[in-house]
């Protein structure tokens, strides 16, 4: 196991309040780890989960990780800063994205239990990268088994609320409320339903999307919106 350089001290005083989900998109793992602690790609994440289920520390959780990139979420956009980047052995979109094998999960289930546990991040700030970065990124992607990790505490679900009076207005200021960048609502709306609609993933406003962006804005304690 070697570490990874790229990484730098955390600005003082930092809480650390996000936990940024990602797929390695890549061919191989080894490909993946071999970029990961590449000094030249100046990219890194605090952990890399293989597909086996084998966890490796990259990246101590204390140091800031260079795994988000130009993002933003619930207003903040120097997300290095405050999160912790943890990255899934998968090829992604470009090399035949597939599943996420059960172990792997697993492994994944008790890292990130750990992290919150050491950690105050709310629910609604488990993110995917493409939660995050909505123009730039599609991972972990609409395989990923949010629903399943949300039953063990981990990132948030919701039971879907009716909306008497929805439209494209109504649904980029409940997104923007979540904590999505809607300066590109189409590419916000993706990522939303990647996360949340998997079913479906076209960044088209509809009443199922509206109602289940209500549920989760109640679940996070938002009021007055409806």
């Amino acid at each position: 196991m070697a570490f990874s350089p790229n990484c730098e001290p955390r600005p003082a005083g930092v809480v650390i309040d996000t936990l940024v989900l990602h797929y390695t998109g890549m061919e191989t793992a080894d490909a993946a780890r071999a970029r990961l602690i590449d000094p030249a790609a100046k990219v890194s994440a605090h952990y890399l989960v293989d597909e086996d289920g084998g966890v490796e520390l990259l990246v101590p959780e204390e140091m800031r990780a260079w795994h988000a990139g130009i993002s933003s979420w619930r207003g903040e956009t120097n997300l290095n800063d405050r999160s912790i980047g943890i990255e899934l052995v998968n090829p992604g979109h470009e090399f035949g994205y597939r599943d996420f094998p059960a172990k792997q999960i697993a492994a994944l289930e008790d890292l990130a239990r750990g992290i919150l546990a050491r950690h105050p991040i709310p629910p609604r700030n488990v993110v995917a990268h493409s939660d995050i970065a909505p123009t730039r990124k599609q991972d972990p992607g609409e395989r990923f088994p949010w629903v399943k990790l949300a039953r063990f505490g981990i990132g948030l679900a919701a039971e879907p609320l009716p909306v008497p009076h929805w439209g494209m207005a109504w649904t980029a200021e409940a997104l923007a409320r979540f904590g999505y960048d809607t300066a590109n609502l189409h590419a916000a709306l993706e990522a939303f339903q990647r996360h949340y609609r998997q079913k479906r993933v076209d960044g088209l406003p509809d009443r199922e999307t509206a109602e289940l962006l209500s549920g989760l804005l109640a679940a996070t304690g938002e009021t007055g919106f409806a």
